[in-house]
């Protein structure tokens, strides 16, 4: 018996002896599913009730030459800008909450936009310095941002190409057993250099949520508790979905990669040289003695008049 437990005793430590070693692993390594990680599948689509899809258009121009700095524009909201659920408006908000609600709404998609935009090789320009440089230009709406040509946005943003974004669908759904968010986005990138269309897309994203019930007892308790599908959390989550499908299908740049990384070096040693010319300068000009003559502003030369 004392053997057993002995060897129980063992094995119990080189076990947690296992569990506590970690193993040192490298950066840099090749990277699974870079393009279809976050993508939905059709298993997916029919797990979770979505009908919806993303319809995604890249031109030859892109893959060509796609472009480094990205500016992200500010969306607009084409939707009533009112709480609406079954194609039936629940709220009834004044012109300024419409507009200021309009805002938000299209701004959500906007930032989550960015993030993803963000996480590729792309370089992306600041909202708030977007917007900073939009507003001192005197525009105030889509139609005055359309009517500006995409050089000319390039130019004031200093990027090589522009994002216009519309909100198609902002819309709640519920009909007791089942619940959904729906989340519709149109999106056109446009090159700086020349106004060509490089990307278009456009699709929405359905959260559902489906709860079964046999009974009128069940169908009662779960019909209330499917109104909690109407969360703002579940809203923001189609957000991110609808902008994530977009961005996924947009074809990686190798190219771009290798530049970007070429781009960081030739900084990287730029900011070394500049460093070891401040060091130098600073040694010489605490080793040097200093020829400088301090004149007294009450001495007054011969013959000065």
């Amino acid at each position: 018996m004392g053997y057993l437990l002995l060897v129980i005793a063992l094995s119990l430590v080189a076990g947690c002896a296992s569990a506590n070693h970690v193993e040192e692993r490298p950066f840099f390594q090749h990277e699974y599913d870079l393009e279809s990680h976050g993508r939905k599948t059709l298993l997916d689509h029919i797990v979770e009730f979505d009908p919806g899809g993303f319809d995604v258009r890249v031109s030859p121009a892109f893959k060509r030459n796609p472009p480094v700095r990205i500016a992200v524009l500010p969306f607009t909201d084409e939707g009533s800008a009112n709480f609406v659920v079954d194609k039936i408006p629940l709220t009834f908000r004044s012109k300024k909450q419409r507009y200021n609600w309009s805002w938000t709404d299209a701004q959500r998609l906007r930032r989550a936009m960015q993030g993803y935009l963000a996480q590729r090789e792309f370089l992306l320009a600041n909202l708030y310095g977007v917007d900073a440089v939009i507003q001192d230009r005197g525009i105030g709406n889509m139609a005055q941002l359309e009517k500006v040509p995409p050089q000319d946005l390039g130019n004031w943003l200093d990027v090589d190409a522009v994002m216009y974004g519309k909100v198609l669908h902002y819309e709640a759904y519920y009909l007791g057993l089942i619940a959904a968010w729906q989340v519709g986005i149109h999106v056109r990138l446009v090159s700086a250099h020349d106004g060509q269309t490089l990307i278009e897309a456009s699709g929405s994203r359905w959260d559902v949520n489906l709860l079964p019930a046999l009974t009128l007892q069940d169908i009662a308790i779960n019909s209330a508790e499917n109104i909690l599908q109407l969360r703002d959390i579940n809203l923001a989550r189609s957000e991110e979905e609808a902008c994530r499908e977009i961005v996924r299908r947009i074809p990686i740049s190798d190219e771009l990669v290798t530049e970007m990384a070429a781009h960081a070096r030739e900084h990287e040693i730029r900011a070394e040289v500049r460093r070891q010319l401040l060091e130098t300068y600073a040694h010489n000009s605490h080793s040097e003695p200093s020829n400088s003559v301090i004149l007294d502003p009450a001495y007054d030369p011969p013959g000065n008049p």
